[in-house]
């Protein structure tokens, strides 16, 4: 069995190694052709933490819940169902040959689809979108109706979206009982706790994204309803921004707040103090995003059918209520080669799969099984596809390119511009082969005399999990690092350094571990001594790019994409407000359809207070005085706490975040500590406040403060950092290091902000591995695990 003509097989770029000492590009003469299986169809090959995702989240398992499938086994039995709509429209067709080349696409990790097509094609469960929005009409019956929708679609592997904004608002009249109604925001609640219950397939966990409208008088509420980090867990918040809201804010003016069941004007609100509104949520926890709903239905493609209102839980994919939407990302690490001694964009290659790509993702809508009847006629009657890309900062790197620089931007615009054009292309093929979609008379292509098979072709979208698999950078997100920490089985961690720069560093003879657990500690390479600034200009990180370069190249990937584009625009701890509303402006002067943010740092916990001379007091965490108690014999009763205490408070950087540590005094010495991670009800939270509680009560007791520190010190746990140019091994380790310090009239001494250069852009530990969770993508994904906390 021969390797299709039409699939290049190549080795990941990740791998390749610079043609020359003085170049990190790579190409065909240094990388050679990907070992192949006996069948000439490629061998599947993948590093440690692609096989720890793919046997956790995607190998199928038996009932004893042992892996009973390989790799290979996988993309074969993803092939196998895919081609095999092939039939449906040619009944000679060569289902086979299609399935090899399906195959060899996703083997070589050229391309692959989103996540439920990988779990659940050719399975019992067979539903394979990612995407779907729902309609919510103001009634209950519409609510509840949803709510019941929504948790099958969980259960299925799929993510939800919706409007919240034709819900009437809080203490409007409710005509049918004569009493007030509660609002979206409490119904955005009920829609959280239910998510709570349901666990996606048994590999996903639910996630939902929220869009109210600006003009809607509850906006205030939504906007502030996630200041408390610990609600609303499941949904992602944006805010639907209209034209006239932002030409309210250029002109200092007031707009009108509509109620949705009235129609009618309820109170206006100054359109920039809103804006303020929103970036100061956003600067303080990321949350809410803005969308831009008249960008988005500018683009609609069947503007006949309705108006779009909501998107998928990222924001990439604005969907008609009960749309779906599968989605699959080109690997364009893999499209770069050599020609004349420079790295290329190979452009053959990428045309082969993006072809092969639209053909899968076409086949995908009709082997589908659909939750809801209403799902399948709306998602069959449009065919909307979402093609996107993972690896393109890999792409960079290898063309010596930097991701902040007008090159940088000249080359995304030229591959996703060619992107569009060659799916259309391919959708013209498939048009012609098998009709267009059946809502075109009504669409926009009919128009413009355009015919398609699919209403929209291309997205970019998150691909944390799928990158991870294929061993390269996320999306259109620059590298959140250049070194990675990976858990090992004796809970030792591994330091591992991305291949590209590795193979460079050591080419070009400045490779040493020490080098690369500086890099570590420094979280990038700029700046660094004993690495060349030519490559510090291009191995940048996602920290290195000042924000405006995010939002530009988010905008230049817009231009061509038919949906939306998933991108975080990150900024640094010590950014202010006008910084994000400046980014906010600027995406929408550059065309994008909507922005996520994070600010480093701003899903950290509320900071232990200090007043004072006092300076351990802590607000609501004061403890009470100990009451007297009857000891039994030859038992120890700890002294009371006494009434005033003095102390100190020192930050401290762990792998879970900053903790706040405070010792307090009494006019015996030591007498008690306090710890804070979290707000109250948190895990973190929960075990700190149990061992400070233990220690204090053993300080009281007249045990040796000594002998507690030794108890202490050196516990570890999965998540390390940096601080002050040690290694604190887990929360434990850190009030150890602490109390010792103080013991003897000290401090830990601090790294610049106390802010471990391993823990940006973090938020807090994988719930399912303690490693810890990345922001990229608008979404908390692992490294270590796959875990994604958007689904």
């Amino acid at each position: 069995m021969g390797l299709p003509n039409d699939t290049t097989v190549s080795q990941s770029a990740t791998s390749q190694v610079p043609s020359s000492s003085s170049s990190p590009s790579t190409g065909n003469e240094s990388r050679g052709e990907q070992r192949l299986s006996a069948d000439g169809l490629p061998a599947v090959r993948l590093n440690k933490n692609a096989l720890t995702v793919l046997q956790k989240r995607y190998l199928r398992k038996g009932a004893d819940g042992e892996v009973r499938e390989t790799p290979e086994e996988l993309f074969w039995r993803v092939a196998r169902c895919v081609a095999a709509a092939d039939k449906l429209y040619d009944a000679d067709a060569d289902v086979e040959s299609v399935a090899e080349r399906f195959y060899a696409a996703m083997a070589s990790l050229d391309f692959l689809p989103n996540s439920p097509t990988l779990m659940n094609a050719g399975t019992e469960f067979q539903q394979l979108s990612a995407c779907f929005v729902l309609p919510l009409e103001d009634s209950m019956e519409s609510i509840f109706t949803t709510l019941k929708d929504t948790a099958m679609i969980h259960k299925s592997g799929g993510g939800t979206g919706f409007s919240f904004s034709r819900i009437r608002p809080e203490n409007d009249h409710v005509l049918s009982t004569g009493g007030v109604a509660s609002g979206p925001v409490s119904f955005i609640r009920v829609f959280d706790a239910a998510t709570d219950a349901v666990k996606q397939g048994g590999t996903r966990r639910g996630a939902n994204m929220a869009i109210l409208n600006v003009d809607h008088p509850d906006i205030l509420k939504f906007i502030t309803a996630k200041r408390d980090q610990h609600a609303i867990n499941n949904f992602n918040l944006s805010v639907g921004i209209t034209e006239d809201f932002m030409r309210a804010v250029e002109e200092d003016r007031e707009y009108p707040l509509i109620n949705p069941r009235t129609k009618q004007p309820v109170g206006t609100l100054r359109a920039a103090e809103v804006l303020d509104l929103i970036v100061e949520c956003a600067w303080s926890s990321g949350e809410p995003g803005i969308v831009f709903l008249d960008r988005i239905n500018r683009d609609n493609p069947t503007p006949a059918l309705g108006r779009i209102e909501s998107t998928n839980p990222c924001g990439e994919q604005p969907l008609l209520p009960y749309e779906s939407c599968n989605l699959g990302s080109i690997n364009l690490s893999h499209m770069v080669s050599v020609s004349e001694g420079k790295p290329v964009i190979d452009w053959e290659h990428l045309k082969r799969t993006v072809h092969l790509a639209v053909h899968f993702l076409d086949n995908v809508i009709d082997v589908n099984h659909y939750p809801l009847s209403a799902i399948e006629e709306r998602t069959k009657g449009n065919r909307k596809i979402g093609l996107g890309v993972m690896g393109f900062a890999d792409m960079l790197i290898q063309l010596e390119v930097p991701y902040d620089s007008a090159e940088g931007l000249c080359v995304g615009e030229e591959v996703m511009r060619f992107i569009r054009d060659q799916a259309r292309e391919a959708s013209k093929e498939r048009a012609r082969e098998r009709g267009v979609f059946p809502n075109y008379p009504d669409s926009i292509y009919s128009r413009l005399q355009m015919p398609l098979r699919n209403a929209t072709l291309t997205t970019v979208a998150p691909t944390g999990t799928l990158s991870i698999i294929a061993g390269c950078s996320s999306g259109i997100e620059p590298n959140f690092a250049l070194t990675y920490v990976r858990n090992i089985l004796d809970g030792q961690r591994l330091l591992e350094v991305h291949p590209l720069f590795e193979t460079v560093a050591r080419r070009e003879g400045f490779y040493s571990s020490s080098l690369m657990e500086m890099v570590a500690k420094h979280g990038s390479v700029r700046g660094l001594d004993g690495v060349p600034s030519r490559l510090q200009r291009i191995f940048v990180t996602a920290h290195d790019i000042q924000p405006e370069w995010h939002v530009r190249m988010q905008a230049i990937f817009q231009r061509y994409t038919d949906n939306a584009v998933s991108k975080t625009v990150n900024f640094p701890r010590e950014a202010t407000r006008d910084d994000v509303k400046k980014a906010f402006v600027l995406a929408y002067r550059e065309g994008c359809k909507g922005i996520t943010i994070y600010r480093d740092g701003s899903r950290d916990k509320q900071v232990l207070s200090t007043k004072g001379s006092q300076a351990g007091a802590a607000e609501a965490k004061t403890e009470a005085p100990a009451t007297p108690v009857e000891a039994a014999p030859g038992s120890i009763v700890p002294r009371a706490r006494p009434e005033v205490t003095v102390g100190v408070t020192q930050k401290i950087a762990t792998g879970c975040g900053n903790l706040y540590i405070t010792i307090n005094s009494d006019d015996k010495g030591f007498c008690e500590v306090f710890a804070n991670i979290g707000k109250a009800g948190g895990c973190a939270s929960a075990q700190s406040e149990a061992i400070t509680r233990l220690i204090s009560l053993a300080m009281r007791s007249g045990v040796d403060v000594e002998s507690i520190t030794k108890q202490l010190v050196g516990i570890r746990c999965p998540s390390t950092a940096w601080h002050g140019g040690r290694i604190i091994l887990s929360c434990p380790d850190a009030i150890g290091r602490v109390l010792e310090a103080r013991l003897h009239n000290g401090a830990v001494p601090s790294g610049g902000d106390g802010q471990a250069a391993t823990v940006r852009n973090l938020g807090g530990q994988c719930p399912e591995c303690s490693s810890l969770l990345e922001y990229s993508d608008g979404c908390f994904v692992c490294r270590s695990c796959g875990y994604s906390k958007c689904g």
